[in-house]
């Protein structure tokens, strides 16, 4: 049990936390801060926190446990403004997707009050964002991934991967390195493949008329790409070099089937496409990796 949450970003996946955290019967009070005061007021009538801080370091103030759940890009300045007020023993966790940048951040934002951060990354989300979407069950049944430093306390690592556990989520850890580079392959490549494939359809003279008869498939494949801009602006170029790599891997691929197409190579194309289909019809979301991906 907390005495006090903070919650630093106070929308879909904090205010996330904060119901999650209630509903379980786990923190007593929510204090929270957002950039924009109209989100925290919100976030305060729709019961998601209890009391709005007018800063982020207010929101720090008094609390046992703090969520960061602010765009990566404003990862460092956050912890800036909080560091006086993070103390031994305080639990602090952020909800970056990418997590070397924000390691790096803290090491420099933070100093010796490092060992109270442990590096969050849950695997959740909605396609609507904003507080008015925050949901209690969002993590259960999702994987978080911890992505602990030498310096990081102990018990609070092992209050971190209670606390997840708590509101259901599966708790993986692994080197913010080895984060990157696997998020790189399944989450950011994707997001980008989607938002570079929708213009390209979206932009050819008879773009309009070819949507129009998409279907069920194309809506499915194209999802991710009404993800928040901002959001994900930050997150590629945080982990630009990763995604580079994976994208080199990727026009790799797409070149060996453009070259069967061109040949009109029958056999040889279903041949991949086989590999791709059976491979696929044995891979299942919710079985974690035996050992983190290097």
């Amino acid at each position: 049990m907390f005495n006090q949450l903070g919650v630093i970003g106070c929308g879909l996946m904090g205010g996330s936390f904060a119901l999650a955290l209630k509903k379980a019967g786990l923190v007593k009070h929510v204090v929270g801060y957002s950039k924009s005061p109209s989100t925290t007021e919100r976030a305060r009538r729709l019961g998601v926190i209890d009391t709005i801080a007018e800063s982020a370091l207010l929101a720090v103030s008094g609390s046992d446990i703090v969520l960061i759940a602010v765009p990566v890009a404003a990862s460092e300045a956050t912890f800036k403004a909080i560091c006086h007020m993070v103390e031994p023993g305080m639990l602090v966790m952020d909800v970056g997707s990418t997590k070397c940048d924000v390691v790096l951040a803290a090491k420099r934002a933070l100093r010796n009050r490092l060992g109270s951060f442990v590096p969050a990354h849950p695997i959740a989300g909605k396609e609507s964002a904003g507080v008015q979407h925050a949901d209690a069950a969002l993590y259960q049944g999702r994987q978080v991934i911890l992505t602990p430093l030498p310096q990081t306390n102990a018990a609070l690592l092992q209050k971190a991967t209670d606390v997840w556990s708590a509101i259901g989520a599966q708790v993986l850890k692994m080197s913010p390195e080895n984060h990157d580079a696997a998020f790189a392959a399944v989450s950011h490549l994707p997001h980008l493949l989607a938002f570079a494939y929708f213009s390209a359809i979206a932009q050819q003279p008879a773009g309009a008329d070819f949507l129009s008869l998409a279907g069920p498939g194309f809506r499915d494949f194209t999802r991710i790409a009404a993800s928040d801009p901002a959001i994900w602006r930050d997150i590629l170029v945080a982990n630009r070099e990763e995604v580079l790599k994976q994208a080199k891997f990727f026009r790799a691929v797409l070149h060996d089937f453009e070259q069967l197409v061109q040949d009109g190579d029958g056999p040889a194309l279903e041949k991949l496409i086989n590999q791709a289909s059976d491979t696929r019809s044995q891979w299942h979301m919710s079985t974690p990796p035996k050992s983190p991906p290097r």
